[in-house]
């Protein structure tokens, strides 16, 4: 009898531990999880965020706007690119060097998913038809950052260039629209059409070149000014070859 109530004792244990296992929440790289990765995100948050965007993330008129509702998918594209935090609050959020290492990145990501807005995306390119991702990067994306994804500059701001981008980052400000940049939501732009646009752009990186020589793939304005001048050069050394001096 006490050999079975052992057993049964042991296999309540044993059923306990691997429910609470199976329901565990996610952990970080770091071993935290749930609320102490959230908040080890707020201490951050306070320490790096708060001057710009509030004590509670509620935004300052006129500086940042308010947190609430951006969602994980907008504080990590910021973050991983480096756009935030940003010198000073009137400048253009340009790629740098993140300046959170990748676990503090993933605490305040969970702080600031916490307080509402979109997940991260998650991107799968299986499926994806690079023709078609072509045909849609040219009719919405191309006028700003050129064919090949190269950037340039608008009226106002320069646009990056998406070499560098991740098909994750990608996907984060295609939903929302860092800048100038308009959002584009799914109603716009669904989540296939942006696979293919992002499978475009990863391929777009070491396209094939069956043209000749491509010039780094630096865009039309270098490639047409090598083209003048080029043709010019040509031009005086064939006047000089068909001419003669006029001698008195």
């Amino acid at each position: 009898m006490d050999r079975r109530a052992t057993a049964a004792a042991f296999g309540v244990a044993l059923l306990v531990a691997a429910t609470t296992m199976l329901v565990r929440p996610p952990s970080a790289p770091g071993g935290e999880s749930g609320p102490s990765l959230i908040a080890k995100g707020r201490e951050l948050y306070l320490t790096g965020c708060q001057s710009c965007h509030g004590t509670d993330a509620e935004g300052v008129p006129g500086v940042a706007p308010s947190l609430r509702d951006a969602g994980a998918s907008a504080a990590q594209f910021m973050l991983t690119t480096g756009r935030m935090p940003l010198p000073a609050p009137d400048q253009q959020p340009v790629r740098r060097t993140p300046a959170y290492t990748p676990a503090e990145i993933d605490a305040l990501v969970a702080y600031v998913g916490s307080l509402g807005g979109p997940p991260v995306p998650r991107v799968s390119l299986a499926g994806t038809v690079l023709s078609r991702g072509m045909q849609a990067f040219m009719l919405d994306c191309a006028g700003c950052h050129q064919a090949l994804g190269r950037g340039g500059v608008v009226t106002g701001a320069s646009v990056p260039d998406l070499t560098s981008a991740t098909p994750t980052q990608i996907a984060e400000a295609v939903r929302l629209g860092p800048y100038l940049m308009p959002a584009f939501g799914a109603g716009t732009l669904d989540d296939r059409t942006l696979a293919d646009i992002i499978r475009y752009v990863v391929w777009a990186r070491s396209p094939h070149d069956p043209g000749g020589a491509a010039l780094d793939h630096s865009g039309p304005v270098p490639e047409g000014m090598v083209a003048w001048l080029g043709g010019l050069l040509a031009l005086v050394v064939f006047a000089r070859l068909i001419g003669k001096r006029w001698q008195p």
